[in-house]
C-alpha cells in the first residue's frame, strides 16, 4: 500500500547555536549545513556534541525565540530554517523519533497512538484512520488497532512511532538514536520500517547514531559535529570514513570493525587450562571430561580424542570429579569444583541467591518463572534477550526494587549482614549501602541541582568522609569535569548516563545493577564507562548489567543470562553454545531462562 508524502522539507543551519538554560557552556555553537529536500544525512560526533539539540531545534521542540533580557534562560544565535521559515511555524513538517520508545507512546491502543498526531493537526476523521491503516503497513506492524500499547516490544514501539510520524505525512523525518536500547531483532526491524518509510515518502531524513554502520546504507552524507566547534566534516560516508578517520575516532564514532576484543575491559586472566585441566586445579589433576551428546546423555570419548577438539563440534564438554559426579552446571549457577573451590567457599563468595525466582510488573502482569541465578563478587552478569521480554523488571527484582513474584530471592549474610535475606524488605539506607541501580530511564533517578551534589548526595547521605574525593575521581572518570556545576536534567542522554552510574558506584555498594549502561555513549565515553565497570568486578564489585550491547559483553567477559519466550509453560533450561566455546571447561556459558 502506497502511502503519499508531503514535498521533502529543506533543513537551513546558519552559524547556529543553542546554549540550555543555567549552563555557561553552549551545546552546539557555529553549525552550518544546508540539506537539500529529499538527502539523507546522517549526523555524528562525541557525546555532548550537540547532536540531540540540533534535531530538537528542527523539530521545533525547542523555542524559537528565548529570552534575550533572562541571564538565566537559554539563548540561542544564527538560525535554523525548515522550509525558509521558523521550525514553530511549520508544526508537522518534521516528525522526530527519540531513542526511547517508551517517550513515544501517549494512547492506551495501537491505532488511537498512531492518529494521535493527526488528531492534533486537524486531520479529518475519515482520513485519520485511512492514514493510521497505511502507516501501519508500511513500517510492517500487523496489530489490531484495539491491540494495548503495553503489551508491545521495544522495536514494535519504535516502528508505531515512525507509524505515528507517517502518518502525519511530514516533509522531513528525525531520528535520535532510534535503536540505542533495542535487541538486534529491533534494530533491523527499525532500519527496515524506516527504508520503506523513506521510499514510500521520498521524506528528507537527519539521524543521530553513535554505531554509524546501521544506517550506512540508507544515507547520501555523513556529518561529523565538534562539541562548539560546528561542522568539521561533510560528504559521502565513503569519503568522510576514508579522509576524517582520525577525527572520527578522536569524536567516539563507532567505526565498522573497531570492536573490542573479549576480556578487553578485565584484568589478565590466568592462562586457559590445558586439555583434561580443570581451572585452578594443581597440574596433573585427575579430574577429566567426558561429552554430552545431543540428547544430554554422557559418553566417553573415543580412543584418541581431545576434549573440545574439532572431532566432534557439536558435543559440549562438563567437567566431573574422580568419582565420576558430573559438575552441576544448572541454570545460571555452575558448582565451583571447576574452578578449585570447595562448596563452601564458593557459598561464601555468593552474595545473591534466586532460586525458581518469578518476576512480574505490577501485581499481575507476570513476566518470568523457575529463573536460577547467583549473583557473586567480582562477577559480571549480563541479562540479554528480545526487547519486552522481562531484562529490566528482572534487574530491578535482584536489586530489591521489585517483590520476586514466585521462587525466592536471597541475599547471604556476606552482602545482608544482620538485616535479613530478602532484598525487597531492605530500608531505602539498607539497600543503598548494598546494592546500587541505574534505571533505564537516568533521569528518573537524578534529585541534586548539580552534577557535583548529585554524585556526592549518596557518600554524604551515609556519612562518608572522603565524599570529595572520591566525586572529583568519578567526575573525572566518566568525563563529567566540565559538567560538574550544571544541571543533571540538562545534561545529553549519554551525559546523564554517565551520571546515574557514577552516582551509583559513589558509594562502592557490594552489588552494582545497571539498565543499558553503555546507551548513548561514543566510542570513548562507552571505553570509560565498561572500564570502570571492569575494574569494579576486578576489585571484587559483583556487577549486573541488563542489556543488549553485544561488546560489552565481550569486553566484561561477562556471564550470561538470556531470557527468552518459548512457550506457555515458563521452564529453566541451559543452552548449550559451540563446543569450542566451552571446552575443555565453560568458564561463562549463556544460561537461557524461558519466561
Amino acid at each position: 500500500m502506497t502511502v503519499p508524502g508531503a514535498q521533502a522539507a529543506r533543513i537551513e543551519f546558519h552559524d547556529w547555536g543553542w546554549r540550555y538554560a543555567e549552563r555557561d557552556d553552549w551545546a552546539v555553537r557555529g553549525v552550518d549545513l544546508v540539506v537539500e529536500p529529499g538527502e539523507r544525512v546522517a549526523v555524528v560526533g562525541a557525546s555532548g556534541a550537540g547532536k540531540s539539540t540540533l534535531l530538537r531545534a528542527v523539530a521545533a521542540v525547542l523555542p524559537d525565540e528565548p529570552d534575550p533580557d533572562d541571564d538565566s534562560a537559554a539563548a540561542a544565535e544564527g538560525s535554523v530554517l525548515v522550509d525558509g521559515v521558523t521550525p514553530g511555524s511549520v508544526r508537522g513538517r518534521v516528525g522526530l523519533v527519540m531513542q526511547d520508545p517508551e517517550a513515544h507512546t501517549v494512547m492506551s491502543r495501537v491505532g488511537d497512538d498512531v492518529a494521535f498526531g493527526c488528531e492534533n493537526t486537524g486531520v479529518p476523521r475519515g482520513e485519520t484512520w485511512e492514514r493510521v491503516r497505511s502507516a501501519l503497513d508500511v513500517v510492517g506492524l500487523d496489530l489490531p488497532l484495539d491491540r494495548s500499547t503495553t503489551m508491545l516490544s521495544g522495536g514494535q514501539r519504535q516502528r508505531l512511532a515512525l507509524a505515528g510520524v507517517l502518518a502525519m505525512r511530514p516533509g522531513a523525518l528525525v531520528l535520535d538514536e532510534p535503536c540505542a536500547n533495542l535487541d538486534p531483532s529491533g534494530v533491523q526491524q527499525v532500519h527496515d520500517a524506516v527504508r520503506a518509510l523513506l521510499d514510500e515518502t521520498g521524506a528528507t531524513m537527519l539521524v543521530v547514531e553513535h554505531r554509524v554502520g546501521t544506517w550506512l546504507d540508507l544515507v547520501d552524507r555523513l556529518v561529523l559535529l565538534e562539541p562548539e566547534g560546528g561542522v568539521i566534516a561533510d560528504g559521502t560516508p565513503a569519503d568522510v570514513l576514508r579522509s576524517h578517520g582520525d577525527a572520527l575516532t578522536a569524536a567516539g564514532v563507532w567505526v565498522p570493525g573497531a570492536e573490542p576484543e573479549r576480556g578487553s575491559a578485565r584484568a589478565p586472566r590466568p592462562a586457559p587450562p590445558r586439555a583434561g585441566e580443570i581451572p585452578g586445579s594443581v597440574p596433573g589433576s585427575t579430574l577429566a571430561f567426558r561429552p554430552l551428546d545431543e540428547a544430554g546423555t554422557r559418553t566417553s570419548p573415543r580412543a584418541g580424542e581431545i576434549p573440545g577438539s574439532d572431532a566432534e563440534p557439536t558435543r559440549v564438554f562438563r567437567p566431573i570429579d574422580e568419582g565420576g559426579r558430573a559438575a552441576e552446571h544448572a541454570a545460571g549457577r555452575t558448582t565451583e569444583r571447576a574452578a578449585g573451590r570447595t562448596p563452601e567457599r564458593a557459598a561464601e563468595q555468593d552474595l545473591l541467591v534466586a532460586e525458581g525466582l518469578g518476576t512480574a510488573r505490577g501485581r499481575r502482569q507476570r513476566v518470568g518463572s523457575g529463573i536460577d541465578l547467583d549473583v557473586r563478587a567480582g562477577r559480571v552478569i549480563a541479562i540479554t534477550g528480545p526487547n519486552g521480554i522481562g531484562k529490566s523488571t528482572l534487574g530491578l527484582t535482584l536489586a530489591g526494587l521489585l517483590r520476586p513474584a514466585g521462587g525466592t530471592l536471597r541475599a547471604t549474610t556476606t552482602l545482608a549482614g544482620d538485616v535479613g535475606p530478602a532484598p525487597h524488605a531492605w530500608s531505602s539506607r539498607e539497600l543503598a549501602v548494598r546494592i546500587g541501580t541505574v534505571f533505564q530511564d537516568p533521569e528518573h533517578q537524578f534529585v541534586a541541582r548539580t552534577v557535583r551534589e548529585e554524585i556526592a548526595a549518596g557518600p554524604r547521605a551515609l556519612g562518608i568522609p572522603d565524599t570529595e574525593e572520591r566525586v572529583g575521581e568519578l567526575l573525572d572518570a566518566f568525563g563529567l569535569a566540565h559538567l560538574a556545576d550544571a544541571n543533571p536534567f540538562t545534561l545529553s542522554g549519554g551525559e546523564q548516563r554517565r551520571l546515574a552510574i557514577a552516582t551509583v558506584v559513589a558509594t562502592r555498594p557490594p552489588v552494582v545493577v545497571l539498565d543499558e549502561p553503555t546507551s548513548g555513549q561514543d566510542r570513548a565515553t562507552w571505553q570509560a564507562v565498561v572500564d570502570r565497570l571492569g575494574a569494579l568486578a576486578d576489585a571484587g564489585t559483583a556487577v549486573v548489567a541488563v542489556t543488549h550491547d553485544r561488546d560489552l559483553v565481550r569486553a566484561l567477559d561477562a556471564d550470561e543470562v538470556v531470557l527468552s519466550a518459548t512457550g506457555a509453560t515458563p521452564a529453566a533450561e541451559t543452552r548449550a553454545p559451540a563446543a569450542e566455546t566451552l571446552a575443555p571447561a565453560p568458564a561463562n556459558p549463556p544460561t537461557e531462562v524461558t519466561t
